[in-house]
């Protein structure tokens, strides 16, 4: 059962929030998830790197009041972390669970996504949750998913992106880098591991965090 004000969830796509809601009333019935939306810090990090969105960002965790916070945007993941001290709360990227998933299946792993900014943190992710362990990363940005995703056609983004999922043949595993790839794993009959981020993600954030 949840604590205190229960977990603070920020996206930067409105289209997240029915996903982490569906996972919460499925896996951890009665967790309370407080989300915000703030389109604008994708927008601006994808034009300016992640690196430039950090005083906004600190401004907007900030004014969420304390308590355990999980971002749910691949792209500026590693700046929210990395203000942690500064909030004086847990700050946990979607994806570092998924990421610790990845590289304890397999050496050889393909990273998707439909952004090319979350490409770099993805990837600087996993060499980090790897540490010793030596890596193999191959990347590839499905042409038009995220212009589909954008303009609310999210089928049609799925299925590029399942597309691409069924494409890869040599792999260990393949990494959906975003959020919004998540529902390609329905779609897909590759036999090569498929990871995605919410589920792992949102279970780190109640659990580790004490949110649950």
């Amino acid at each position: 059962m949840v604590t205190g004000a229960g977990l603070v969830l920020l996206h930067t796509s409105a289209a997240h929030v029915p996903v982490f809601d569906a996972l919460r009333d499925r896996n951890h019935p009665g967790a309370v998830l407080r989300h915000l939306v703030v389109p604008e810090l994708l927008a601006r990090a994808r034009v300016e790197g992640p690196e430039a969105v950090a005083p906004a960002l600190l401004e907007v965790l900030a004014e969420a009041g304390p308590g355990p916070v999980l971002v749910t945007c691949s792209t500026i993941g590693a700046v929210a972390e990395a203000l942690a001290p500064a909030l004086g709360a847990p700050v946990l990227r979607v994806d570092r669970p998924m990421a610790a998933a990845a590289v304890r299946t397999g050496a050889r792993i393909v990273v998707l996504a439909t952004v090319e900014s979350t490409l770099a943190p993805t990837v600087e992710l996993l060499a980090e949750e790897a540490g010793e362990r030596p890596l193999s990363i191959v990347t590839h940005l499905v042409d038009g998913a995220w212009e589909r995703f954008a303009a609310g056609d999210r089928a049609g983004s799925l299925d590029l992106v399942a597309a691409a999922v069924d494409a890869v043949t040599d792999a260990d595993v393949i990494v959906l880098a975003q959020v919004s790839m998540t529902g390609a794993t329905e779609l897909v009959t590759t036999r090569i591991p498929v990871l995605s981020s919410p589920a792992p993600g949102l279970a780190a954030g109640l659990g580790e965090f004490g949110a649950a």
